[in-house]
């Protein structure tokens, strides 16, 4: 019909805004920050190892407890980096590193990679019965799209695996008949890397394997293809695995580059023998860490249902309650047709009948959420990967159209508090911080910088853009110190007249700031960023209607005055 061609055209070009929107928000950049993790698992580790700046390297990344795999970080923040230094070097141009590609370029590749989940909405929108074009605006409109998928979070790689595994189990030729299932190589190479990126993928892995092995089963080909399949399955995820712990084993130990000279005049076994030895298996790392109730705790310990109650509806709004209503109301159906018809149906695949809307749709959505909830950190960013199947069952039976103007709003006001306002302050106050640091100065009298953050997020020091071996910038991160600590501190810079071309910068929100000037010591130049919203601090709501909202919305920046 004319109208559902109308229709057609206006949510392709949506779309098209939409994926606009979310490329060139990634270059202005964008300025919330959402985690420290975004930086400090990728970036800045990546930084210091191939752009040699000074850093600030996460636990996990020590070689005495490697818990993270490095594969991910070289193939891409390493990338980037490695392309922005190689251009320098090239002198295509002269100052290519600076704190804005530092952080866009690895940002604007994993905005590349998270078309990757619009590719799988596509693919897969037809054959869980749901408009393609509707199922696209879905996710290009989401704030989790926008906000989460373009920053450099292994939870994003982790969404994307999974949105490619779900491609590679749906494979079904158009007659309903199951595809020559080639993708069995491939299954075991996603799953592995999936699992070696964050060991939490099995949780996402489980029912599309099982789904696929179902299929498998259910194709009624013999024994032998049903055996052939699982063992090249297997074999690829040995062989992914084995790629795996060998980077690693290279990248945390000193098997790497300082035995290089000795192992060239070695035999191969010799080699083996010293990997094997000292071999690291960042995933097993990680599992025997998190599964210690008191290294969760110190990260933070959160009641077994915040996934369902708190942070499904803080990423998903409505889509996440319709799916909960559906799922009660699919589930009392069942046990009916159980009670009514013992025999009507041959064990399980009675879950599999298509009732309302698809029921194993819901299963990929709520078993993994399932398993995630058994941990007791339960942050949202472990949710992002479960867009895929909600979007794909938000829009089967069009459940979605008539909340659109709830989503809508929504999703406008979760990219503004994450997007802008979310820790704002802090990387326009590192560009900022940067800039000033590497301004010309007389080469007689070299200046000096210490620079103080208080009651922020940990500062990505490698946006600051200093090399190793630089001494003259000093950066103390107080986190959420209390008055007496930050006073002695400020005190004790204020007070050292050792230096003296020394200039000290406190960055501290506008909520807070009144501690500071308790200290006693006075400021020249302060410079106010804003939006800078800080949950941990939050603005109180009297002053955020008087005239001074601004500086409770605000980050400062505070030069100490040591001439007092």
């Amino acid at each position: 019909s004319g109208g559902g061609a109308g229709a057609a055209m206006w949510a392709r070009g949506l779309w098209a805004l939409l994926a606009a929107l979310r490329a060139g928000w990634c270059l202005l950049p964008q300025a919330g920050y959402l985690h420290p993790d975004e930086f400090f698992q990728s970036p800045e580790v990546m930084a210091g190892d191939i752009l040699n700046l000074q850093v600030y390297y996460p636990w996990e990344f020590l070689s005495s407890s490697p818990c993270r795999t490095v594969v991910f970080p070289l193939m891409t923040s390493g990338v980037t980096y490695w392309v922005i230094k190689s251009l320098q070097q090239l002198d295509m141009c002269s100052s290519c590193i600076n704190s804005y590609t530092l952080l866009v370029s690895p940002r604007l590749l994993f905005t590349i990679f998270s078309f990757i989940l619009d590719y799988s909405v596509y693919r897969l929108a037809p054959f869980w019965e749901a408009d393609p074009w509707k199922a696209l605006v879905l996710l290009a409109g989401s704030y989790v799209t926008l906000v989460f998928y373009t920053r450099t979070f292994t939870n994003t790689l982790e969404g994307l695996l999974f949105a490619l595994l779900m491609v590679l189990v749906s494979s079904r030729k158009a007659g309903g008949s199951v595809a020559e299932l080639t993708s069995s190589p491939l299954i075991g190479i996603v799953t592995t890397a999936g699992f070696f990126n964050r060991p939490t993928f099995l949780a996402f892995a489980l029912m599309p394997l099982l789904y696929w092995a179902g299929l498998i089963v259910d194709s009624e080909k013999g024994i032998k293809t049903v055996i052939n399949h699982f063992l090249k399955l297997v074999l690829c995820a040995c062989f992914t695995a084995v790629v795996f712990i060998t980077a690693d084993t290279f990248y945390f130990t000193s098997v790497g580059l300082d035995n290089l000279y000795s192992i060239k005049n070695s035999s191969l076994l010799d080699v083996i023998g010293q990997l094997h030895e000292k071999m690291i298996v960042t995933p097993f790392n990680f599992l025997s860490y998190n599964l210690n109730p008191h290294n969760l705790a110190l990260h933070g310990s959160h009641p077994r249902v915040t996934h369902f109650t708190v942070n499904g509806i803080m990423l998903f709004g409505i889509l996440h309650i319709l799916a909960i209503s559906a799922g009660f109301k699919m589930l009392k159906k069942y046990i009916h047709q159980l009670i009514r018809v013992k025999s009507y149906y041959h064990g399980s695949s009675g879950l599999l009948v298509h009732s309302e809307g698809n029921p194993t749709l819901l299963l990929f959505y709520f078993v993994p959420l399932a398993f995630l909830s058994l941990f007791s950190h339960q942050e949202p960013r472990f949710l992002i990967p479960l867009i895929l199947p909600l979007v794909l069952f938000s829009t089967s039976q069009n459940r979605a159209v008539k909340w659109k103007h709830v989503i809508t709003i929504f999703n406008v006001l979760g990219a503004l508090l994450f997007g802008c306002l979310h820790q704002g302050g802090l990387i326009p106050c590192l560009f900022h911080l940067e800039q000033l640091t590497h301004s010309p100065e007389p080469s007689n009298d070299p200046r000096h910088y210490t620079l103080l953050f208080a009651h922020t997020y940990m500062p990505p020091r490698s946006l600051l853009n200093i090399k190793e071996r630089d001494t003259h910038i000093e950066v103390i991160d107080m986190a959420g110190s209390g008055e007496e600590t930050l006073c002695r501190i400020v005190g004790q810079r204020a007070n050292n007249f050792t230096c003296n071309n020394c200039h000290v910068f406190v960055i501290i929100p506008g909520t807070v700031r009144a501690t500071i000037t308790k200290c006693g010591v006075s400021f020249k130049n302060e410079t106010l960023i804003f939006p800078h919203l800080s949950m941990e601090d939050p603005p109180q709501l009297p002053f955020l209607f008087s005239g001074n909202w601004r500086s409770q919305l605000g980050l400062y920046i505070l030069q100490l005055d040591r001439d007092q």
